[in-house]
């Protein structure tokens, strides 16, 4: 029976294990916090900001009382001897024993002014360093989910023009066989219908490559099914779901963000330097537990302590040009990132330029498609039905169904470049959802 309980407890919690490694309804939105939840460079990033948390704490703990025991035994099997007088008198006991607690507090220390001062920068930088990575990887997921969906819709369009071809090379074999037509017309519509095959099983394999990309990004189980989950309209609505006159504010860029972090802990750091001449003050006490004794047995019957306290200064008076360099050097190194921030401007401004023209590039692209697919789908309606009256020859028919495929496919191209490009327009306006 407890065997039996156990087997049910281990299976429950596989179970339990699985489900909780796969998504049920992949939506872009679940599979972006699948992704934060279990990519490993996210969780790295997490763990540097609780390594950094400790570090500081670390630091800061040298404001805190510091209290130490130090104990020793001595055994001297061959006293001291000294002269004294006309005779030779040794010294010391042969077994001797010390105990010595000490108690420091600092008072001021300009390391430690500086680990309380920069303390919330420095949170501040690996946090942000979380948030670029976030970032990073909510734009690469969204791009991968994208193109499987892409390379999803483009395999259905094949299956539909597969099924079409199917249907013209069966009625151009039927007119064959009638005499309406000679056997060309059937070699061709053959001929299309071979290459839409292998067109979908190169579409296929290109499908197992882009999920594999996908799974990747999301640190998804590789031998798992992912079944992509998306709204056909809300993807349309999301195509025209941003305002191009938006302008970019630096604040809102992570790498500006960075910046401005970085440029706090160097003022810091410059302080720190300049903090070079001032004194170091902590407070200090001892109290020591003494036992001296010839006989081992004895030695801790009788203990002769002592004990002090005072108060400790350490001031610079000189030190070469060392303090005067070291604030040369931080002052290079502010006026260094000065220039930073420059080419990170411009950087920011250039690559908005740059993505915004694709993207309105791309949407007057798509629109045009759009109304391509429409005409394309009117002109092989008329052509079918023609060819079937005969009036039409089944070349034509060809014709129109590549048209109607090729418009399809065009379509399905410009709506996904759309949504890439809407991705990059967010990310260089600082508003990425992640």
């Amino acid at each position: 029976m407890s065997l039996l309980v156990f087997l049910l407890l281990a299976l429950n919690i596989a179970i339990a294990q699985t489900g909780d490694s796969l998504l049920g309804e992949a939506t872009l939105q679940n599979c972006i916090q699948y992704a934060l939840k279990k990519q490993p460079a996210i969780n790295q990033s997490q763990i540097d900001e609780l390594v950094a948390d400790r570090e500081i704490k670390s630091k800061l703990a040298d404001w805190l009382p510091q209290l130490n025991l130090y104990a020793n035994y001595q055994n001297s099997f061959i006293l001291q001897e000294i002269p004294f007088g006309s005779q030779i008198v040794k010294t010391g006991t042969y077994n001797s024993s010390t105990a010595q607690f000490s108690l420091t507090q600092t008072i001021f220390d300009r390391d430690v002014l500086l680990a309380r001062t920069s303390a919330k920068d420095v949170r501040t930088q690996f946090k942000q360093f979380t948030i670029s990575n976030k970032i990073d990887l909510v734009a690469n997921v969204s791009k991968a989910f994208y193109d499987v969906l892409l390379s999803k819709k483009q395999i259905e369009l094949i299956d539909q023009d597969i099924l079409l071809l199917e249907r013209s090379a069966k009625d151009a074999y039927n007119q064959y066989k009638g005499g309406v037509v000679d056997k060309t017309d059937y070699q061709r519509a053959t001929i299309t219908l071979n290459n839409a095959k292998a067109q979908r099983k190169n579409s296929e394999e290109q499908l197992k490559s882009k999920y594999a990309s996908l799974k990747l990004l999301m640190s998804y189980p590789a031998n798992e099914e992912l079944d992509l989950y998306y709204d056909s309209a809300k993807l349309v609505q999301e195509v025209l779901a941003i305002d191009t006159t938006s302008q970019v504010n630096f604040d809102n860029r992570i790498e500006y963000q960075l910046l401005k972090t970085q440029r706090k802990l160097l003022e810091a750091n410059l302080r720190y330097y300049k903090w070079g001449f001032l004194p170091s003050l902590s407070a200090f006490g001892q109290y020591n537990l003494n036992y001296f004794s010839n006989d081992f047995v004895k030695m801790y019957n009788d203990n002769f302590p002592n004990a002090y306290a005072g108060v400790s200064l350490s001031f610079p008076i000189f030190q070469g040009t060392k303090r005067s360099q070291q604030i040369r050097i931080a002052q290079l190194e502010l006026r260094r990132l000065d220039y930073d921030f420059i080419a990170v401007k411009d950087s920011i401004v250039a690559q908005h330029i740059q993505v915004l023209a694709n993207y309105k590039s791309n949407l007057a692209n798509y629109f045009v498609q759009k109304e391509n697919l429409e005409l394309a789908k009117e002109v092989y309606n008329i052509i079918q039905l023609q060819y079937r009256s005969g009036v039409k020859t089944y070349l034509d028919v060809i014709t129109a169904n590549n048209d109607l495929f090729s418009a399809q496919i065009n379509y399905l191209d410009a709506a996904f470049q759309v949504l890439t490009n809407k991705i990059d327009v967010e990310r260089s306006l600082g508003i990425l959802q992640y």
